[in-house]
């Protein structure tokens, strides 16, 4: 197993509960981590195994089909950020197969609290996922 990650993807988008969020928009970022058996796309350097184009079946995902599926969920106003995570995870899970689990943060910018704040967020996980690879991946990333 291993962990795909797209992290921090940019969107514009007019979600909100309040109607002037929904008229105005505002910035989204997401994260999304994908568990995922890499063993075949890593032994073949390919995406996708099969010769023709009607046959041919994902072996690992494809963090450029994530970002258009996102990018299509965000396309479509919810007021609700658990809503619209919820949403997303389910588009994922249905587009690919070999999704073992699923982690999808998605963070509004400063959202209208009546005062400063960077960001609120919402996260929602599916599946089976070992995120104990990330703590590694932190104290790699602070040496």
């Amino acid at each position: 197993m291993a962990l795909i990650v797209l992290e921090g993807a940019r969107f514009f988008a007019y979600h909100g509960y309040y109607e002037e969020e929904r008229i105005l928009g505002n910035e989204f970022i997401l994260d999304i981590i994908a568990s995922v058996d890499i063993s075949q796309a890593a032994e073949t350097d390919e995406l996708y195994e099969g010769e023709e184009e009607d046959e041919k079946k994902p072996v690992t995902v494809n963090y450029e089909t994530i970002f258009l599926l996102c990018q299509t969920e965000m396309r479509k106003p919810a007021k609700l950020l658990e809503a619209l995570a919820e949403r997303i995870a389910g588009r994922l899970e249905d587009y690919f197969d070999n999704l073992d689990g699923l982690v999808v943060r998605l963070r509004k910018l400063h959202p209208p609290v009546g005062g400063r704040a960077d960001s609120a967020w919402v996260a929602t996980a599916r599946g089976d996922l070992d995120l104990s690879y990330l703590s590694l991946v932190n104290k790699l990333a602070k040496q």
